[in-house]
């Protein structure tokens, strides 16, 4: 491990700008960035799911709240968001003294909270969208079966539609791993905020933000390569057979 350590100190020595140090916080922007990614993206599909299933009822009391947050948060821009999230936060009476504000002091939790609420939104639409396109046939049949309504949601209706909406979830992956690169706006160390602080050292634009843009394509090549495979196991069924 010495060894290993000399070599990569010994490789790095003749350049300014990526050094073991410079490289130290890139790697804390990668974690933070993929922390700050997954955490809202789970919490988001979590949150979209029974939202979808309200979303797509017939009573208006049910499915308008849904329209009206889904309507907020995908006609605002997130940097909005955050910024209210993050900023807006402390103007509430008594907030500093309540068990809230370990939460919103630190600037990770607030992008987190803007962050998820702005992905459940998009992925809401995307899995009421889903939702609508069963075809009746599938329902049906699972009604024929005797099933409940609720059954069939967790049986027939949500896993055929989860099916249809992977691509299309796909996409507001990748969206949402561009779109955290806001995040470093309120003094959040992600990638970004690891490029701009390496540029304030040296002015460098150059190397620092394409060393970024070549990590975020690395990961998005990564989500790409994972969802291709995921609906090629699930939607194999849909593949034209050869005779």
């Amino acid at each position: 491990m010495p060894d290993i350590s000399a070599w990569f100190n010994d490789l790095l020595s003749g350049n300014l700008i990526f050094t073991p140090t410079t490289l130290g916080y890139y790697w804390t922007g990668l974690v933070t960035t993929s922390q700050l990614v997954f955490l809202s993206l789970v919490i988001g599909l979590a949150l979209a799911v029974p939202l979808a299933i309200m979303r797509s009822s017939r009573r208006k009391w049910i499915s308008l709240p849904v329209y009206v947050y889904t309507y907020v948060f995908r006609g605002t821009p997130l940097l909005i968001q955050l910024y209210i999230i993050y900023y807006g936060v402390v103007f509430f009476d008594g907030i500093q003294e309540s068990f809230f504000w370990p939460i919103f002091r630190e600037a990770f939790y607030p992008a987190l909270i803007a962050f998820t609420l702005n992905t459940a939104a998009y992925t809401t639409e995307i899995f009421r969208g889903a939702i609508k396109a069963t075809s009746k046939g599938e329902i049906e049949a699972a009604r024929a079966y005797g099933m409940s309504q609720g059954l069939m949601m967790r049986r027939i209706i949500i896993p055929s539609a989860f099916r249809r909406a992977l691509p299309a979830y796909g996409n507001e992956v990748i969206f949402m791993l561009h779109a955290s690169a806001i995040a470093s706006v309120v003094t959040l160390m992600d990638l970004t905020g690891a490029a701009r602080y390496v540029y304030s050292r040296f002015y460098t634009p150059f190397e620092p933000f394409l060393f970024v843009a070549l990590i975020y394509l690395c990961l998005t090549f990564a989500i790409l390569f994972f969802f291709r495979f995921l609906e090629k196991k699930l939607l194999a069924h849909l593949k034209p057979q050869t005779l």
